[in-house]
Order: structure tokens, then C-alpha cells, then sequence
């Protein structure tokens, strides 16, 4: 079969299934209201960020120029990574251009073949695709489930074999939140290591489960994050200690040969952290909200900002999503393979960043959706 044949065989199979995904550029001056996004304490339109950004892209230029180990390193990078460790209650972080690169560096500097990663069935696609790149030995093990951690834990010391946890604080799809206290206990018993993706928690839980536990600075306890979410900018950083940032620096492929992060979303980050700690009460509205929608759509609430709808299938989750977007309202759609259980959809973003007339309005039109469309 030709490319362009088997190109067109894919198409018509996506739209077969309701499946298909576009691309719809958002205008600069949209007065639609975003619960689509995952600017969860609406710091990306904050004057005061957008002005530390504009700032930044003016002093310092449009790019970092070169790779962080070449020219790419700026003290705005040194600023931040310094704010996001002690923030996360970790002894150093490591900045990168984005979260997935985040995730891809930690976990291909540090397994390898003679690793045995023991993974989450409802982990991110980031992380994913590392264990793939570090073709480590992998399990897989039911969502959340403590004693199969365990016996994949007694399993590597058993063999030999150097052991990876990989879970994250609150799960988007799903909204709920790992055991950790329980998986670093087993970690530190077996001499694993827990990485914990905190993408979902931090600034919706201040600075993430794992430091609000008492976990943070655990030598046997990494954190990933992004700049992306609650901060309201570009990037991804990973915490843990000043052994593992030098091995980073030194190991971690997406790092050494990537552009370093720009400027401006560097310093937008800087700008919305201190701005998330100098306001709690963003996070806290951002739970109040997600609490209150759950009970009123009567479905459970999630850990963090993103509540998910079970709806009958793809093309219904799509439908509804249209009637949303109809009714000035951007929400979206879980569809399969994004889904860990195969179930569709709508994924719905609470944001501190939406005023409480439109949120009443958010609210209002999401109850009538869901009514016709479940």
C-alpha cells in the first residue's frame, strides 16, 4: 500500500470512530470562556506576569541563543530554578523547555536496560515514551495499587536490578491522587526510587502533595513539574537532589541538546510562582469550585482542577463539546486513546482565573449539557 493510500485508509478510520482532531487557532481577543485549558489559577493573562515576560523577551532577546551548557544559561534560569526548590521544598531543580522534556530527562539519564521500571497504568504519555527511549525493563501495574508496586519492587531487589517508581500526585484524566506516602515507604524500604510527576497539584495544592506529605527533600523522592499549568507559562523543571541535577546536567539528552528556555516564559514562570505564593487563595478557589461543579453534576470529585464527565461515547462527547463552544463555553473531550479505560469524556478545566458571573453562566450551561448529552 502506498503512503498516501494508507494515509487516506487512517483518516477515514478516525472520523469512522469520531476519533478525528483539529487544529482551531484561538484569536488574541476570544471572549469565549476557557475550561478547556490548563491555566488553572489564571496567572497566563495576569498583568503582572504578562509584563514580566514582555520584560524579559526585551532585556534579554527573543531566545536563549544556545543549549544550557553552551550560552543558553541566563540567571533568569538560575532565579527560577532557585524559587521553584525551595518553593517544592527540594534541595535543587533543573529547568527545561518544556514538561515532556522534563519527563523524558529524568527518566532516560537514570534507567536503563538493567532497570526495572515499575510504571502506573494511568501515567502520562510523556513518561511513557521515556521508558520507551531508556528501553528499561518495565511493569505495568493497576492503577493505584499499593501491594503491586510492592511485589514489582521485591521482584528487582530480587534480581539485581536498580527499581523506578513512576506514578503522578493527581492523575488528569481520572483527577485522583496517588498513594504517596505509601509508595515512598516502599521505595525507601526497597531501595527504589519514586519519580512523581506533580504537574496536576502544584499551585492547585500549593507547592504539590509531595511537599504538602512531608516528602519533599527525600533523597529516594523526584518531582516533575511544568511551568505550564497553574504558572501560567512555558517550561518543565525536576527537583530532587544536587547529586541528581550535576547527573542531569551531564546525562539527560533532552536537556544537553536542547535550546535552553526562553527568556520570556522563564521570567512569566518567576512571575506567576511568586504570585502563587503570595495569593493561597487562588488554589483554594480553584478546589471550592471543583467540589461544588462535581456535586452538582453528580459525579465525584477530583483531587485536582480538571473534572472529568463520563459520557456515552466519542461522538456524543464531541456533540456536547460543539453545544458548549455554541453556548460561549470551551470545554474538553477525553476520547480514546487518550483515555486510560477507554471510557469518553468531557474534560472540564476549573480555573481561578474565570469571574464568578461567567462561572455561574460556566456552570448553568454545563448542567443543561450534560442532561442532553450523557
Amino acid at each position: 500500500m502506498s503512503w498516501q493510500r494508507w494515509l487516506a485508509a487512517e483518516a477515514e478510520a478516525r472520523e469512522d470512530a469520531g476519533l478525528a482532531r483539529r487544529l482551531r487557532p484561538r484569536r488574541a481577543d476570544d471572549t469565549t470562556i476557557d475550561l478547556a485549558g490548563n491555566d488553572y489559577l489564571g496567572l497566563a493573562g495576569d498583568a503582572g506576569v504578562r509584563q514580566a515576560a514582555a520584560g524579559a523577551a526585551l532585556r534579554w532577546g527573543s531566545g536563549a541563543s544556545a543549549s544550557r551548557l553552551v550560552t543558553g544559561t541566563l540567571e533568569l534560569h538560575a532565579e527560577l530554578e532557585a524559587e521553584l526548590a525551595s518553593y517544592l521544598d527540594q534541595p535543587a531543580a533543573l529547568v527545561l523547555s518544556t514538561g515532556y522534556h522534563a519527563n523524558l530527562a529524568v527518566v532516560t539519564a537514570l534507567a536503563d536496560r538493567s532497570t526495572r521500571v515499575i510504571s502506573d497504568a494511568h501515567i502520562h504519555a510523556s513518561l511513557v515514551d521515556a521508558v520507551r527511549l531508556a528501553r528499561a525493563q518495565l511493569t505495568v501495574v493497576p492503577h493505584s495499587d499499593v501491594d503491586a508496586v510492592r511485589s514489582g519492587l521485591v521482584a528487582a531487589a530480587d534480581a539485581g536490578e536498580r527499581a523506578m517508581v513512576l506514578v503522578e500526585s493527581i492523575y488528569s484524566v481520572l483527577g485522583d491522587a496517588a498513594p504517596l506516602i505509601e509508595l515512598a515507604a516502599l521505595c525507601e524500604q526497597y531501595d527504589g526510587l519514586l519519580v512523581v510527576d506533580e504537574a496536576h497539584a502544584v499551585g492547585v495544592h500549593g507547592p504539590g502533595l509531595v511537599a504538602a506529605l512531608g516528602l519533599g527533600g527525600l533523597p529516594h523522592v523526584i518531582v516533575s513539574a511544568t511551568l505550564s499549568k497553574a504558572l501560567g507559562s512555558q517550561g518543565g523543571a525536576i527537583l530532587g537532589p544536587v547529586a541528581l541535577r550535576e547527573h542531569l546536567v551531564n546525562r539527560a539528552r533532552p536537556f544537553i541538546f536542547d535550546t535552553g528556555l526562553a527568556p520570556a516564559p522563564a521570567a512569566g514562570a518567576l512571575a506567576a510562582l511568586r504570585e502563587t505564593r503570595r495569593r493561597p487563595e487562588l488554589g483554594a478557589l480553584v478546589r471550592d469550585r471543583v467540589a461544588a461543579l462535581a456535586d452538582t453534576l453528580g459525579v465525584a470529585a477530583p483531587a485536582g482542577a480538571v473534572l472529568s464527565v463520563p459520557m456515552s461515547s466519542p461522538h456524543a462527547a464531541v456533540a456536547a463539546q460543539a453545544a458548549a463552544l455554541d453556548a460561549g463555553l470551551r470545554v474538553g473531550c477525553f476520547r480514546p486513546p487518550s483515555v486510560p479505560d477507554g471510557i469518553s469524556r468531557l474534560r472540564i478545566t476549573v480555573t481561578a482565573g474565570v469571574r464568578a458571573a461567567d462561572w455561574e453562566h460556566a456552570v448553568a450551561t454545563l448542567v443543561a449539557l450534560v442532561k442532553e448529552h450523557q
